[in-house]
């Protein structure tokens, strides 16, 4: 009996570790970066803001120059396979549920340089980042 549960605390520990390497947000091909690391990202020439919330979502307030690609339609995977996978993206939603699918379907899909909003629009805009409407 005894043995048992140290075989399967080992296997518990050993998931334990395999899980939060998988959960690591310093993967070569994206990160998730807090709102002032994310002001530097946007700021920089050449990348793609990308918000990946619904079209009113989208319109009730983004960040200046992002594309809206709406993460939850069927023709996402098709849409993103337009996009060059060698730019850099920051990518954001709400509260970084939904970009976090989106930054990993990007990733899956060959993308370089995704970075993702921790705490998507909501974060940013209680830091006092800027907003666009309509």
């Amino acid at each position: 009996m005894m043995r048992r549960r140290g075989g399967a605390l080992v296997v518990l520990v050993a998931g334990l570790l395999l899980l939060a390497a998988c959960g690591s947000s310093s993967g070569a091909k994206g990160s998730t970066l807090g709102v002032d690391d994310f002001a530097t990202l946007v700021a920089t020439d050449g990348v793609v803001v990308l918000d990946v919330r619904t079209p009113a979502e989208f319109d009730s307030g983004h960040l200046a120059g992002a594309v809206n690609i709406d993460v939850e339609q069927p023709d996402f995977g098709t849409t993103i396979a337009d996009l060059d996978t060698s730019a850099t993206y920051a990518v954001y939603c709400r509260s970084g549920n939904r970009s976090s699918v989106a930054t990993a379907a990007m990733k899956d899909a060959g993308f370089t340089h995704v970075q993702d909003l921790k705490g998507g629009i909501t974060a940013w805009a209680q830091a006092g980042q800027p907003v666009v409407t309509g």
